[in-house]
């Protein structure tokens, strides 16, 4: 800003004396203010009053101490007091900044009251206008104040409030926030001193503005300040009224019933458990949320409200409700006394006949009532006691009262007690009385059943009550106690009854017997047998209830459970007057309706096992019954049908207490009905289309056969259900053949039970066959013919039935079919077809079969039956093989049956192979297999050997074994015919396992053979690689499956080792042992490593052995072989790696799954050649390895771990895998006349063993690093000797930099050789590599590359060299002289070398400096070289110093955590920092320094007073001086000083607080320059986000004042477009922006200076005129006149405020202004928006873009 511009003045001097407030917007303001300003203008004592008061305030600057403070405001106020006659104050702005100064709480109370009293006197001066005029200012000090006021100043302040603020009324509006803030926290304590003058002050002030009003502040301060949530919780606690349900709370609370919800849900969610319960506790007692208010509310406010409320958890008083004991009674007397006495009475018949009538029943309940209480003590004294009384008592009078008690029960509906009476006494008492038993007992059973019948049959829902069921029990309990002829004679009667006892009923004659008065007249017309009476009553009931049921559909459980009681009495019945009555039972029942009704009844699911046992029994019962007439017949298809049906369901395995007893009846229906109309039932029910209800019935079928006996012949009787079981066992379906099995497993018994059905068919006779020979290719071949067709699906079916058992039963059906003869069998058919075959039944039934099954296989159709009979003989003898092949795989078979068997297999194989038959001839081979494997084993001891795993027994057999003549002609035209092609992997699959049992006689075929894989692996390999490019057509070419490929290595395999073998006996076993197997190559233990580092004497003799072994064979005819086997192993390993991972190709899938397996199964093959060639296999593996990474995808690690792999199981010890490469590496780094050995493999470079050996290096553990340690020392000392720079120097490097982190990270680094080494050796390489990376800046290619540039070579490490085993054609060989290159023609490394040592030094080199090289001194040292050499050159060709390229900032940042480096690394970071050009960079590159410049400045204290001396800088007095030079780099300096404080953590700088502040006031007050104090606040900015906002406190009055200055300097004198202020302007906003974003709890209580805080920001009041400063300035700048259009170079975007979003300053993206008008935006909107933002944001900050908004005002970026 120049000095013309009036706002100059008033910077340095605080503004023009009492009229720099003036604005333009309140006239009655601007009349009064001009009017004194006319008047004070011309008087002379005016302006000796203002000299007076600057000279007071300049008097400000020289106190030290609180007494100077004293003294100045005694001096002020004595001025003020002096010119009273003057109603305003000279230099208000500064005089409000020094006293807000004086208010700071760290001042002793003495300086406060002085402030005070000059506020009272200002303020008295003032009066009220003058008060609302410049409240921002004299508020700004006495607000904050109240809180941290001592107890003896609060009073002043509170009068302060009172006298002067107050009559302000309405004038209070725009500051009732930050008023209600300040007075809060006087409500903390409620026994406070000035709680109630507080409580009643904001009383007052309620008044001054509608309740509503402040309430709403009450809502925004509880959500914006955590520290007041309890003293406002305190304040509604008490003012709030209590609110119900339904009333409208918008004329208390306000009509944005968000606003306090989200107040509520900020308190609920506080950390205070005190504000949370307070809130829960208002929340219950005025604003429930079943209220009307809440129910209006937005679902939004809803959920936030009910989220914050069910996180609190409440505390609960649990209330504990003691309960009264109960006190036993406690006799005096024993409880048996009443009834002893009774019994005493009964004695005499005159009293005890009319007591036993009178209390028999009572005596009986009551002692039944102590029994069963004592029933768990056992009471021999009640028990007894109660067994007297019940023989003592007569029993007619008992019976009698029992027989009324119980009718009672019956017809009156009462409670069964008498039924459960007579219960009691029948079960729990000895009857031992026969009158009872033979007289009583039987009348009263006729009698009860006589009712029972009536009853149920008037209404059948009677059974179902309880009286009636116990009645039923009661039936049973009684006809277990009586006797049968009881029931077949009546007692007697007196004689006048007699003669009419005969035509009385059951109920009739009870009565009359007892002398009881019947009510109605019950006789018979006709005489009846009582048992006969009983049987009808008894069907008749049973009948009823069993219709009842059905018509039901089950009915009630206790209509069944009567059911089941009445069958089981009437079963009873029937049983015994079929085996004890003389004559028949002609009885009065229709025995068909009653079958029916029952069956009806066992069909119903309800239905209980009982029930149907008892149904079905008692039908079988009356089916066989003779005594009994008419007589009931069950033949009939269905009534067996339902019966067996509803059997089987209770064969279920969840049913097993069900199925003896089921078993049971099943067998008795099925011997009782008609031949074969069970088997038919059930395997009807087994054929169910539903998969459910077929699985039940196998299950039960499976329960019926496996509790059947053999005698019972179940595979005869039940054949058709056995075979849809076995039929299971091949089904498709998967859960149909799990049924099977599982039927096989848990319910067979024995295979022979099974095999004899199956047997017994296959010998139909009509299947007759004849001898003949046929001649194929010159070979007589024997068989049999067909002479007529037969039922070939039948036999089929049967022979794969037969397969599917003899898998399932394994061993197990062959030892019992073995040892089972045919003598045994129950079946005499079967027999009889054995002889008429010719089989003898003395033989075992393994025999018989294996008979019958190789007739099958050699049997063929005649000529003229061919078309029809072939494809079905086909099936015939495949699975006739199938049968044969399992019985001899498992042992169990005679020599004399395979001699018979080899030659008919090899024939028929013969035979198909030159007629073109595939489909038998893979089963054909593995039988044959199978028969040479028995036949070997037999020829070893005439038996089958217990142990064949023993070598010598191998070679005994197959020395002795024979080989048929026919088999090698079989093999090869099997393998060679094109025809025969479909079939080549099963014949592969013959030899791989077939051919070692009879190596000798096959030797000449081994080597062929050999040839004919190799040249079968090329083509298979040429066509796979071509499937794997893309297609120009359609067609898609052949490729072998993975299966072709793996058959294929396989047989390689095996016929390499067993040619090589064959032919080299004695050196055998050097070639077969391993390399990491010979002994003393390994020091055992872990306490051997660190004895054993430097000790490779036995390694390199292993090494040693293994090299001569090579070379010797070498020279063995197979060692060509050999390596064309290698080669073709190793193109398939290098070729057929995937890396497709796209899948936009239909093929990939297969494709994938062709190159993985084939892949890992060529690395077994490896590995097993690796044990005879190490150094070969080794060398030729890594050549393998460097040309695949030239050669891989981009970014695909696959194929080096997979060699890594290979490696790891070729090479078990660490230790010899690196001793043959550093080995190999140092053959050819060696000069040609020192080499001791040619290389293996001249095609293979140092580079590339270099750079495996690194990867490798990654690979290994601390311990294994150990042992590889001494051996690479070796080679990495004699590089770091070497004069001159080698690329193997860089290697050595990075291979040493892997080892040494493993090695240090192990005890063993305490070991000083091994510290030494590695100390000299690590800072020989490293310095080697640092000073040529230094050479080279000459020519600094490696600085204008990129990392990512740097790190993109060609791919390898050396050029590529022609020939490797990914370049090879596949059908040539490699040439087997290769030449060594000389030195000269070694591949030298290009300008990416640099680079990538930089880039090795900055990630791995640095990093490790303390752990390799230790000492401080060496590793300073180092550091400096590499500043020297790298750093320096690096920052130096940069433009931008910051943007110097990532290495070098790596290596800083790894070098600070070097303390021993300091002094080396920090010259180089001040050069940066101070670097004129720093902030050019952008924000972006910045970031990466902030680690480092905070690190500098913590690592030297005398960092920062250098640059705040620098920041304090005076002016130069020099005249020649850019004065705008000087304030730019002075801003570049406080730019700097704000990037320093911007590394830092949260207070990380606060004990510099002191200083900054100094000389940040010190600029705002002598340097009005506005480049310079737009850096001060990018300060401030700072600070506020690196402090804590209360270590602030004293630094507030200075920011409010200048703020305040800035923009009411704007309604004075609005800047012009392109005026040097603009930017001081944007800077002020910008950091205002921030206070508002931060919503400090210290700045609240000031903003509602600058925007408006209350809800009046989004509801104004019909007369709201502006009063915070923001929205003056809103229509100041929106009053402006409109210039002409231009392009603006702001453009404000202010934030979408939703739920819980972040708040974010909203002049983030604005970098600078053109225009005040450009500001208009903000100015208009930061009310609404800083509002919107607490509404929404809940008090959440977005930190990342508040300090991206300060890095990007920080860094220019150009």
């Amino acid at each position: 800003m120049s000095s013309k511009s009036p706002a100059i003045a008033q910077t340095s001097t605080g503004g023009t004396p009492g009229t720099n407030t003036v604005t333009v917007l309140d006239p009655a303001k601007s009349n009064t203010r001009d009017k004194l300003h006319q008047i004070y203008a011309s008087d002379p004592k005016y302006k000796k009053y203002t000299q007076q008061v600057e000279k007071c305030l300049n008097a400000f600057d020289n106190v030290h101490e609180w007494a100077d403070c004293i003294a100045f405001l005694k001096q002020l106020l004595k001025t003020f007091q002096s010119y009273m006659q003057f109603k305003e104050i000279p230099y208000k702005l500064i005089v409000a900044k020094r006293l807000a100064q004086c208010l700071n709480p760290a001042l002793p109370t003495g300086v406060h009251q002085r402030a005070l009293d000059v506020y009272t006197h200002i303020l008295s001066v003032l009066g009220t206008e003058g008060l609302k005029r410049d409240l921002p200012l004299w508020s700004s000090g006495l607000f904050p104040f109240f809180e941290y006021a001592a107890t003896s100043v609060k009073p002043i302040l509170l009068t302060i409030y009172d006298t002067h603020y107050l009559p302000l009324q309405a004038g209070l509006r725009p500051v009732m926030k930050s008023f209600i803030l300040a007075l809060l926290p006087g409500l903390e304590e409620e026994t406070g001193e000035f709680f109630d003058k507080v409580l009643s002050l904001l009383d007052r002030l309620s008044g001054t503005v509608s309740p509503v009003f402040f309430i709403q502040n009450i809502w925004l301060i509880m959500i914006t300040m955590s520290s007041a949530r309890g003293t406002a919780l305190n304040f509604l606690s008490r003012r709030l009224p209590r609110l119900h349900a339904d009333e409208d709370i918008t004329q208390i609370v306000g009509r944005d019933i968000g606003l306090m919800i989200r107040a509520f849900a900020a308190a609920l969610e506080d950390d205070n458990l005190l504000v949370r319960r307070g809130a829960l506790d208002i929340l219950l007692q005025s604003m429930r949320i079943d209220s009307a208010a809440i129910k209006r509310a937005h679902s939004e406010d809803t959920v936030i409200l009910m989220r914050a409320a069910t996180g609190v958890h409440a505390l609960q008083s649990l209330n504990t409700t003691l309960k009264d004991e109960m006190f036993a009674p406690s006799g005096e007397y024993s409880e048996s006394r009443p009834f002893k006495i009774f019994i005493s009475l009964l004695d005499k018949w005159e009293i005890g006949s009319a007591l036993t009538d009178i209390l028999v029943l009572d005596a009986l309940k009551a002692i039944r009532f102590l029994m069963q209480r004592d029933a768990e003590e056992h009471n021999e004294d009640i028990s007894m006691t109660a067994s007297t009384l019940y023989e003592a008592v007569e029993p007619s009078i008992l019976w009698k009262q029992l027989l009324t008690a119980i009718m009672k029960d019956l017809t009156e509906d009462s409670k069964p007690g008498a039924i459960d009476l007579t219960l009691f006494l029948l079960r729990s008492l000895p009857m031992q009385d026969d009158e009872a038993r033979s007289i009583h007992l039987p009348v009263i059973f006729a009698a009860i059943m006589e009712v029972l019948q009536r009853e149920i049959n008037s209404d059948p829902s009677k059974a179902a009550k309880a009286s009636v069921r116990d009645c039923l029990a009661l039936q049973e309990e009684i006809f277990q106690h009586i006797p049968l002829e009881s029931l077949s004679q009546r007692p007697g009667l007196n004689a006048a009854l007699q003669t009419s006892a005969s035509s009385l009923s059951s109920l009739a004659f009870a009565y009359a017997f007892y002398g009881l008065e019947m009510t109605e007249s019950h006789s018979s017309s006709e005489m009846h047998n009582p048992l006969m009476t009983v049987l009808e009553h008894m069907f008749c009931i049973s009948q009823v209830l069993s219709r009842s049921i059905s018509a039901q559909q089950g009915g009630s459980i206790e209509l069944r459970t009567a059911l089941s009681q009445v069958l089981r009495v009437l079963s009873g019945l029937v049983r015994t007057a079929d085996r004890n009555c003389d004559a028949t039972l002609t009885l009065s029942w229709k025995p068909s309706e009653w079958l029916y009704s029952m069956l009806d009844c066992l069909d119903l699911e309800a239905a209980s096992f009982t029930l149907v046992d008892q149904m079905v029994s008692l039908i079988l019962s009356l089916h066989g019954a003779q005594k009994l007439s008419p007589k009931l017949s069950m033949d009939k298809r269905p009534v067996v049908s339902r019966m067996v049906k509803k059997l089987f369901r209770y064969l279920h395995a969840d049913l097993a207490t069900c199925h003896v007893r089921a078993v049971s009846l099943l067998w008795s229906i099925e011997s009782t009905s008609r031949p074969h109309e069970v088997e038919s039932i059930i395997a009807q029910s087994m054929c169910s289309p539903e998969s459910r209800n077929v699985s039940e019935a196998h299950e039960a079928f499976g329960v019926l056969w496996r509790l059947s006996e053999d005698d019972s012949l179940p595979g005869v009787r039940l054949k058709v259900p056995l075979m849809i079981v076995l039929e299971t066992l091949k089904h498709d379906d998967p859960s149909l053949r799990r049924v099977g099995e599982t039927w096989m497993r848990c319910n067979l018994r024995s295979y022979i039970r099974v095999l004899e059905p199956v047997l017994r068919d296959l010998l139909d006779p009509s299947i007759r066959r004849v001898s003949r020979i046929s001649k194929v290719s010159g070979k007589e071949i024997g068989g049999f013919v067909y002479e007529r067709s037969f039922d070939q699906r039948y036999v089929a079916h049967l022979l794969e039935i037969l397969l599917s058992i003899v898998q399932f039963g394994g061993q197990g059906f062959s030892k019992s079919a073995r040892s089972t003869f045919l003598k045994r069998s129950h079946d005499h058919v079967l027999l009889q077809r054995l002889s008429l075959a010719g089989i003898d039944a003395n033989t075992s039934y393994l025999d018989a079969l294996i008979e019958v099954l190789s007739r099958f296989l050699q049997s063929e159709p005649k000529d003229q039956n061919i078309p029809i009979m072939q494809p079905l003989n086909t099936v015939i003898q495949s699975s006739a093989i199938d049968l044969l092949q399992i019985i001899v795989a498992r042992g169990e078979i005679e020599m004399l049956a395979i001699e018979t068997l080899e030659p008919a297999v090899i024939g028929k194989l013969f035979l198909c192979v030159h007629l073109h038959r595939l489909d038998l001839q893979n089963k054909l081979l593995r039988f044959l297999h199978s028969i040479i494997s028995a036949s070997t084993s037999y020829v070893y001891n005439g038996n089958p050997p217990e142990d064949r795993s023993g070598e010598g027994s191998q070679e005994s057999g197959k020395r002795g074994y024979t080989v048929n003549s026919l088999l090698t002609q079989t093999i090869t035209d099997g393998i060679s015919i094109p025809q025969n092609r479909p079939v080549m992997q099963h014949w592969l699959d013959f030899v791989l396992m077939a051919v070692p049992q009879f190596q000798p006689a096959l030797q000449t075929v081994i080597s062929p053979i050999a040839d004919c894989l190799c040249r079968q692996l090329r083509l298979l390999l040429s066509d796979a690689l071509k499937a794997n490019q893309p297609i120009a057509n359609e067609r898609y070419p052949r490729v072998a499956t993975d299966a072709e490929f793996i058959m294929l290595l396989n047989a390689l395999e095996r016929l390499l080792v067993l040619g090589l073998t064959q032919k080299s006996d004695a050196n055998s076993q050097e070639v077969d042992t391993p390399l990491q197997e010979k002994p003393g190559a390994e020091s055992g233990g872990i306490l051997g490593y660190v004895s054993n580092v430097f000790t490779t004497d036995n390694a390199s003799a292993a090494v040693e052995d293994q090299l001569m072994a090579s070379n010797l064979m070498s020279h063995l005819p197979g060692y060509k072989s050999l390596h064309d086997g290698i080669r073709v192993l190793l193109a398939i390993w290098v070729n057929m790696v995937w890396y497709d991972t796209t899948n936009l190709r239909p093929e990939v899938d297969s494709l994938s799954v062709i190159y993985v397996r084939t892949h890992a199964r060529s690395r077994r093959v490896l590995e097993h050649l690796f044990r005879a060639y190490p150094t070969e296999v080794l060398e030729s593996i890594i050549e393998c390895w460097d040309h695949d990474a030239l050669l891989r995808s981009k970014g695909s690690d696959q194929p080096a771990a997979g060699i890594f792999g290979l490696v790891d199981v070729l090479i078990a010890n660490a230790r010899s895998a690196v001793h043959m490469i550093c080995d190999s590496i140092s053959v050819r780094i060696s000069n040609i006349s020192e080499r001791s050995r040619k290389p293996a493999n001249a095609n293979l470079s140092d580079v590339a063993l270099f750079n495996f050996l690194e990867q490798y290096f990654q690979r290994l553990e601390g311990p294994l690093a150990l042992q590889v340690w001494g051996r690479f020392m070796l080679l990495a000392k004699d590089l770091a000797s070497s004069r001159d720079f080698k690329i193997q120097v860089f290697l050595a490097l990075k291979c040493l930099c892997i080892l040494g982190d493993k090695v240090t990270q192990t005890t063993a680094i305490d070991d000083k050789r091994i510290r030494k080494d590695l100390q000299e050796t690590f800072g020989k390489l490293l310095d080697a590599c640092v000073t040529f990376v230094g050479k080279s800046t000459d020519q600094p290619n490696w600085m204008r590359r990129t990392t990512k540039e740097s790190m993109v070579t060609n791919g390898r490490s050396s050029p590529t060299l022609r020939g490797g085993v990914s370049d090879m054609k596949l059908d040539e060989k490699p040439d087997s002289s290769t030449v060594t290159l000389p030195d000269n023609a070694k591949p030298t490394w290009g300008a990416e070398l640099p680079s990538q040592i930089t880039a090795f030094i900055a990630s791995t080199a640095v990093p490790e400096l303390r752990r390799f090289l230790m000492d401080n001194d060496k590793v300073a040292s180092a550091c400096s070289n590499i500043v020297y050499y790298i750093v320096s050159p690096g920052i130096k060709i940069k433009a931008r110093p910051l943007d110097a390229d990532v290495v070098v900032v790596d290596i800083f940042r790894e070098m600070i955590k070097i303390p021993p480096a300091m002094k080396v690394w920090r010259v180089a970071v001040i050069d940066v920092l101070y670097d004129h050009r720093i902030f050019n960079s952008n924000s972006g590159v910045a970031t990466k320094w902030k680690p480092i410049i905070k690190a500098v400045f913590d690592g030297d204290k005398t960092s920062f007073p250098d640059l705040l001396s620098r920041v304090a800088t005076s002016p130069s007095a020099n005249i020649f001086t850019n004065r705008e030079n000087e304030m730019l780099l002075r801003s570049l300096n406080l730019r700097r000083l704000a990037l320093v404080l911007f590394t830092g953590e949260k207070n990380h700088f606060l004990t510099q607080l002191p200083a900054i502040q100094e000389k940040l006031v010190d600029i705002l007050r002598n340097v009005p320059s506005p480049i310079v104090q737009c850096e001060v606040y990018l300060c401030i900015r700072v600070l506020l986000c690196r402090l804590a906002a209360h270590s602030m406190t004293s630094f507030w009055p200075v920011i409010l004042t200048e703020l305040y200055r800035i923009f009411e300097q704007i309604m004075d004198s609005i800047p012009s477009d392109g005026s040097e202020d603009l930017q001081l302007i944007l800077s002020a906003s910008k950091c205002l922006d921030l206070l508002l974003t931060l919503q400090t709890e210290e700045f609240q209580i000031h903003q509602w200076i600058f925007i408006t805080d209350t809800v009046d920001a989004v509801f104004r009041p019909d007369n709201w005129s502006p009063e915070s400063m923001f929205d003056q300035l809103a229509e100041v700048v929106g009053n402006l006149p409109i210039p002409e259009p231009r392009v603006s170079s702001t453009s404000l975007a202010f934030p979408v405020h939703s739920e819980r979003a972040l708040r974010k300053p909203i002049l983030k993206s604005i970098r600078q202004i053109d225009s005040i008008r450009d500001l208009l935006p903000f100015f208009s909107h930061v009310s609404i928006s800083s509002y919107e933002s607490v509404y929404a944001s809940s008090g959440n900050i977005d930190w990342e873009a508040v300090e991206q908004g300060i890095l990007d005002d920080m860094f220019d970026g150009r």
